[in-house]
């Protein structure tokens, strides 16, 4: 009875923080759902990477609507680490985790505190080539690596675009997209497989996650100036990184 209360409460304000962010919020929900008692492998991984999807997919919608993604770089990013995160997963290289995971935590760390400092990237004004050739390549790495290593990818995706010079609220937007397309595929690979659905929760939980990236994903785009935007992108990454290298180094 706790997870039934607790999880969907836990997961509106964490699907309205993220949905912000252009993140799914899985690397939450499914160390959350197994402190809480569920098995790792049928009942979290699975639900988490449903709800990861949920999530994305309609912030992404609302900022589509919004006319806030950049299509340019979103769907050849988004193709890319489609094709190229099962490509990582097939290789099964005997590449220590914890290294990488650390290399991809301190990139986080390092994009929340350009956020945080005000810093600003020297954008410009990309061509649709530069933007295409953006979108295939960091995606095509991102995603073998996160194949490679077992992750989905999408904490990394925003601090990248940012870097790379999209403003933030096309950063976060764009993510909202790249991760509903690696978020599907890695939530298709396993719900044929491995799920054991507990169908009260996982409602209950849908429902949660919808309400607040609807809510969250609407504040972002039509109420919050650029500056509040940077604010919490830098803080909540700096906490995802934190995150990161706690569970697992310390965890």
């Amino acid at each position: 009875m706790d997870l039934l209360f607790i999880t969907p409460v836990l997961f509106f304000f964490i699907s309205f923080i993220f949905s912000m962010l252009g993140m799914g919020g899985s690397q939450l929900y499914i160390p959350i759902l197994f402190w809480l008692g569920m098995d790792f492998k049928t009942q979290a991984l699975p639900l988490g990477m449903l709800l990861n999807v949920v999530n994305s997919s309609s912030a992404a919608i609302t900022y589509g609507k919004k006319k806030l993604i950049d299509w340019k770089v979103a769907i050849p990013f988004g193709l890319a680490m489609i094709l190229f995160a099962p490509l990582g997963a097939w290789f099964n290289i005997s590449l220590p985790t914890k290294p990488v995971i650390l290399v991809f935590a301190l990139f986080t760390a390092t994009a929340a505190v350009l956020m945080l400092s005000g810093w600003k990237p020297k954008k410009g004004e990309f061509s649709s080539k530069e933007r295409r050739i953006l979108g295939i390549s960091a995606g095509s790495v991102l995603g073998f690596f996160a194949g490679l290593i077992g992750r989905g990818g999408g904490s990394f995706v925003v601090p990248l675009l940012y870097i790379a010079g999209l403003e933030a609220k096309v950063a976060a937007a764009t993510s909202a997209f790249i991760v509903t397309c690696s978020g599907t595929s890695s939530f298709l690979s396993h719900i044929f497989t491995s799920a054991q659905p507990q169908w009260s929760i996982w409602i209950l939980c849908i429902v949660s996650v919808l309400l607040g990236s609807r809510m969250g994903s609407r504040l972002m785009a039509t109420k919050l100036k650029p500056e509040h935007v940077k604010i919490i992108f830098g803080t909540i990454l700096l906490a995802v990184a934190l995150i990161l290298i706690a569970q697992n180094f310390f965890l």
